[in-house]
């Protein structure tokens, strides 16, 4: 059996897990974030890497980080620079082993009422239409292989309600309907396909959101952060490097066994 420790000096190093090397892998929107925390766990452990990513400069940075991978700008809501992507992974890789469902981004914070159909549709747009575009181009280049694995970025706020973000949350629970319709579809070509849900992950990103949450009902920024903290069973955010273990295993062989499952990585969100 395969060693599963993890090094708690770095979150990363120390993780072996069986049937990653030369495994290759796409992630979206792989230049920062939880997208670059799985794409610099799976380097590590010797998949062959390709990320996209809205942020040239960030994509730059990271190629660097990953032995030069392949880095392309793409937004996952825009059909051609999908293809454009795709076409660019095919010429390198031929198949494709993995896909890592990654990109997303926060959508308004609002009393729905006060919500404009644009700010809605980008939400969606990004946070489940551009899953669907991705596994869409890079199904028939894992099935050119006899199998991989796809793993789709949903959230906690796909699992409760989550007031003043109604759109994330609905795009959300649509990933999770997403994944276990195509493990169902996929499965007789041996790919895998399992959905994640980070719960509050500590960084920049999270402490938007708890702002614009506490702006938008007039709560201090400190008191907001407390509350969501108390809703937590184990009363502590989750790191990148968290959610990157949870991916890296789900591709793995270790769990050659495992589709159609929605993993929460949150310590436990009682509710949102």
């Amino acid at each position: 059996m395969s060693d599963l420790s993890l090094d708690a000096s770095d979150g990363f190093s120390e993780m072996r897990l069986p049937g990653v090397k030369g495994k290759k892998v796409v992630i979206t929107a792989g230049a920062g974030g939880i997208g670059f925390a799985i794409a610099k766990l799976l380097n590590s452990q010797g998949a062959v890497i390709a990320i996209c990513d809205v942020d040239a400069d960030a994509l730059h940075k990271a190629s660097r980080e990953l032995n030069n991978c392949i880095a392309i700008v793409a937004d996952v809501s825009n059909e051609s620079d999908v293809e454009h992507f795709f076409k660019q992974v095919g010429e390198k890789f031929e198949h494709l082993d993995a896909l890592i469902n990654n990109a997303g981004i926060a959508g308004p914070t609002g009393n729905l009422e006060n919500l404009s159909l644009e700010s809605w549709q980008k939400c969606l747009d990004v946070c489940l239409t551009g899953q669907f575009l991705c596994a869409r181009k890079a199904i028939p280049m894992m099935k050119a292989c006899g199998g991989g694995a796809m793993v789709n970025m949903s959230s906690a706020a796909g699992k409760h309600g989550y007031a003043y973000r109604t759109p994330y949350s609905a795009a959300k629970f649509g990933v999770i309907g997403l994944t276990q319709s195509l493990a169902k579809e996929l499965g007789p070509d041996n790919i895998r396909v399992n959905s994640v849900l980070p719960g509050i992950v500590e960084g920049p990103r999270m402490e938007g959101v708890i702002k614009a949450r506490a702006d938008a009902t007039g709560t201090d920024y400190d008191a907001m952060k407390d509350a969501y903290l108390r809703n937590i069973s184990l009363r502590r955010m989750v790191s990148t490097e968290d959610v990157a273990a949870t991916v890296a295993f789900l591709i793995s062989d270790a769990g050659s066994n495992l589709s159609g499952q929605s993993l929460s990585v949150d310590g436990n969100i009682e509710t949102l």
